[in-house]
C-alpha cells in the first residue's frame, strides 16, 4: 500500500468519525434520554477495530481516545489508554476468535461497553462518590442507549471499509 493510500484509508475514517461525534454531542447531548447518554466514539472505534483488526484498531482506538479526552473531560488520559486496550482487543477477537461482521461488532461492542461502564463504576464506588444503586441507574440504561446505535455505526465504517484500500503496514 502505497503512502497516498494509506492517508486516503485513514483519512476516510477521520472524515466518517465526524458525524458520529457531531450527532453524539449535538443532538444527543441535547436529548432528554433516560439514564445516561449513549457512548458513540468508543463504538466507533470498536467498529473500525473490528474490521480492519488488533494493530490498526489500536492506532485507531488511540486517535479515538485522544478525541474522548478532549470531548468527555472526564478521565485524564483514561480514555487514550482505554480505547487503545479496546481498539486492540476488540481487533483481535474479531480477527482469531469472533467474525469480522455485525455480530463480531455487536459482542465486541457490548464487552466494550461493559468494560468502559464497570470501570467508571468502580471509580465512583471506591471513591465514595456514589453508591451501587446510582452507578447502575446510570450505567444500564447508557449501555443498553449505546447499543442501540451500534447498527449505523457498524454500517458506517463498513460502508467506508468496503471503499478504501484494503492493506495496511500497520
Amino acid at each position: 500500500m502505497t503512502t497516498s493510500d494509506f492517508c486516503i484509508k485513514w483519512g476516510a475514517y477521520g472524515l466518517a468519525l465526524l458525524p458520529v461525534w457531531l450527532f453524539e454531542h449535538c443532538v444527543l447531548g441535547y436529548l432528554p434520554l433516560p439514564g445516561g447518554a449513549p457512548l458513540l466514539l468508543p463504538l466507533a472505534a470498536i467498529a473500525v477495530a473490528v474490521l480492519e483488526g488488533g494493530v490498526a484498531g489500536a492506532g485507531f482506538g488511540l486517535a479515538v481516545g485522544v478525541l474522548c479526552d478532549q470531548v468527555y473531560f472526564s478521565a485524564a488520559g483514561g480514555w487514550t489508554i482505554g480505547l487503545t486496550l479496546l481498539g486492540a482487543g476488540a481487533g483481535i477477537a474479531s480477527r482469531y476468535g469472533l467474525r469480522q461482521n455485525l455480530t463480531g461488532c455487536l459482542l465486541c461492542s457490548a464487552a466494550g461497553l461493559v468494560l468502559i461502564d464497570g470501570v467508571r463504576a468502580l471509580r465512583l464506588l471506591l471513591t465514595g462518590r456514589a453508591g451501587v444503586h446510582a452507578v447502575l441507574a446510570v450505567a444500564l440504561p447508557e449501555i443498553l442507549w449505546s447499543m442501540a446505535f451500534v447498527f449505523p455505526i457498524y454500517g458506517l465504517f463498513r460502508w467506508v471499509f468496503l471503499r478504501v484500500p484494503k492493506r495496511t503496514v500497520l
